[in-house]
Parts: structure tokens; C-alpha cells; sequence
């Protein structure tokens, strides 16, 4: 009974410190990254219906950089192996961005509870997530690795094309939508008897499984407090109502002295139409009834004017910047930027 009771303590120390480790980054980003500033307000053209807390363009960002996680890990993945991606590293990218986000955010509403709550959650399970992969990955996984040789097995690029599809899925749709049992049932056929084929199709099943289980979950909560809106309004001058209307998903709602106001998708829909809005010579005077929006370019530099917060990429050359300006020089600096140098403008 003793030795029983020894290890039952020991597995109660082991989760205690587990919990402490992955509530540690919140506990620094609400202790140390307090917002900055006064608040700026702004008086929205569109109505306060179409008005969305202007914080939310900062703080949007963590969520996407897991969608940029999973696309980097995709890109690593095509070409070697899933201990050659930095799980720790892309941990660390998230809490510090949130907390260089949080600090900025003080103009802008600052950091409200309703937020932090979901970026917590999300940091607290992507967290989670990714020390589970690296303590299989880098241990069990580069094992069957070195066992399989330099020649990949076929369930190494099935797996790849999955990350990738994945990622791309998330650019416009939510995780938990994703068909991860599909995913599963696809490794199964799939698997030959290899060796590194049974690892592949036992380890990644039972995530792809895992995860289909907590999706499920996820996607009842939201359905119960609703899913966030997803169409924005924004004031457009420089162009007429009848080349705004011919653009993809956009309706025109009404003219204003400001200029034009549209309905349009949100997500990566909207990035690519404020692209093609610039390129034709429009401006912006609002975006989701604010005037300071978040961008997040590329560059081959490690820094660069006015961002926020700035990283190196994971699989990809160059280096990520979070740039925050005023949405009235929003057209004009994506009419300067070099081509493809745009990643995503953070819609709120």
C-alpha cells in the first residue's frame, strides 16, 4: 500500500506542476503586459451594431498565430520530420505576441475580460497541445524515425498533405469544424506494414481521434453562445458603388459624405478584397466601426517600422511583423508594400 500511495502522490506533484507550467504564461501576461495608454475613442460611421471592440484587432492576432503554427509545422513536416519543428519556440512566439499585444492595447479598449477569456483558453490548449507533441515527437517519434532511415514511409506524406490541407482549412473556418476522424479512418487505409506506418497510424490516429472528440465539445459551446459574425462593414472612398458591388461577397449598404459603406466577408475573404480595393485606387475611411487596424506582413528583415512585435518563421524564410496604423493609411501602405508581402489584415 505504501508504494502504491508513494506513486499516487508522485502523479498528484507531476499535474500540479503540469497545471502550474501551462498557467505560468498567463500569469505573466496578466501581471507583466498590463495595457498602456489612455483610451482613444472613436465614434463609429457605420452604427454601433457594425462596431466591434477595437482591441479585438490586436487581440485576434494569437488566434491566428496558432493558424500560422500549424501552417509552418505543415511546411516543416513536407520535407522532414516532426521533431525538426520548435514546438517551444512556437509556444513562446504566442504568449510573447500576446503579451506585446496586450501592452499596446491600451488606446484601443484595452484587454477586456470577455477577450481574455478566449485567448487564455486558446493559449492554455494550444500550449497543451504542442508540449504533448514535443514530449512524443522528440522522443518516441525521433526513435521510429531513426529506425525508418532517411527513406519516408507513406504515411510520413500522407500526414504532410493532412498539415496542409489543415492549414489551409483554418485560414477561413474554424478548427473545430474539421473532419478529424476522416483524417484518421484516411491513415488507416493507408498504413502499410512498415514500421514507422503502425507508429504513424497509432500516434497520429489517436490525436486525430482525441481531437475529434474535444471539436465536438468546442462546437456545442459556441452554438451555445454563438458563433462570432461573420461579415463586417466598412466606409470605402476612391471608388463608386458599382465597382464596389462587383467585387466578390461584397454588397453595398449605403452612400455617406465618408464614402461608401459595404458589407463584406471577414477572415482571410476580407484581406484579399481590401488587396483589390487598394490596387483600384479605393481608401479606407473605417473598418468594423474603427480607425486602427492590425496587419501582420513578411519581410527578410528582423524588424521593421511601427510593428508591434516582430519573429522569425518556422519552415518559411523571412520574418513576421505585427504592424498597427490607422485605418485611413491602410490602402495607401498596401499599394507600397512589396508583393506578397501582406500575410493578414487583422479584421477584428
Amino acid at each position: 500500500m505504501r508504494f502504491v500511495f508513494r506513486w499516487i502522490k508522485r502523479l498528484v506533484l507531476l499535474t500540479v506542476v503540469l497545471i502550474l507550467a501551462l498557467l505560468a504564461p498567463l500569469a505573466y501576461v496578466e501581471t507583466m503586459c498590463r495595457p498602456e495608454g489612455t483610451l482613444d475613442a472613436h465614434d463609429p460611421l457605420v452604427g454601433p451594431d457594425w462596431q466591434r471592440p477595437e482591441g479585438r484587432t490586436l487581440l485576434t492576432y494569437p488566434e491566428w498565430h496558432i493558424v500560422h503554427a500549424y501552417a509552418d509545422y505543415a511546411e516543416v513536416v513536407s520535407a522532414s520530420n516532426p521533431h525538426d519543428y520548435g514546438f517551444f519556440s512556437s509556444i513562446a512566439g504566442f504568449w510573447s505576441s500576446t503579451c506585446a499585444l496586450s501592452k499596446a492595447s491600451g488606446p484601443h479598449g484595452g484587454f477586456p475580460w470577455e477577450t481574455k477569456q478566449m485567448v487564455y483558453t486558446i493559449g492554455v490548449s494550444f500550449t497543451a497541445e504542442l508540449l504533448g507533441k514535443a514530449a512524443y515527437e522528440e522522443t518516441f517519434g525521433r526513435l521510429f524515425t531513426l529506425l525508418r532511415g532517411d527513406t519516408r514511409a507513406p504515411l510520413d506524406d500522407l500526414s504532410a498533405r493532412q498539415s496542409a490541407d489543415y492549414a489551409v482549412f483554418l485560414q477561413q473556418v474554424p478548427w473545430y469544424k474539421w473532419d478529424f476522424t476522416r483524417d484518421a479512418a484516411e491513415l488507416d487505409a493507408a498504413a502499410t506494414d512498415v514500421l514507422r506506418d503502425r507508429e504513424r497510424r497509432f500516434a497520429l490516429g489517436f490525436e486525430y481521434r482525441l481531437k475529434a472528440g474535444y471539436a465536438k465539445l468546442i462546437e456545442a459551446a459556441v452554438a451555445a453562445v454563438g458563433a462570432d459574425q461573420l461579415r463586417l462593414r466598412a466606409v470605402v472612398s476612391g471608388l463608386g458603388a458599382e465597382a464596389l458591388a462587383a467585387l466578390p461577397e461584397v454588397q453595398v449598404i449605403e452612400t455617406r459624405p465618408e464614402g461608401i459603406v459595404i458589407e463584406a466577408p471577414r477572415y482571410r475573404a476580407f484581406t484579399r478584397l481590401a488587396e483589390a480595393i487598394a490596387a483600384a485606387g479605393g481608401d479606407f475611411a473605417e473598418i468594423a466601426g474603427n480607425d486602427d487596424i492590425l496587419f501582420t506582413m513578411i519581410t527578410d528583415q528582423p524588424v521593421a517600422d511601427g510593428a508591434v512585435h516582430s519573429f522569425a518563421r518556422q519552415g518559411n524564410p523571412g520574418y513576421r511583423h505585427l504592424v498597427l496604423i490607422p485605418v485611413a493609411k491602410l490602402a495607401d501602405t498596401l499599394r507600397t508594400l512589396p508583393a506578397g508581402a501582406l500575410e493578414h489584415i487583422h479584421d477584428y
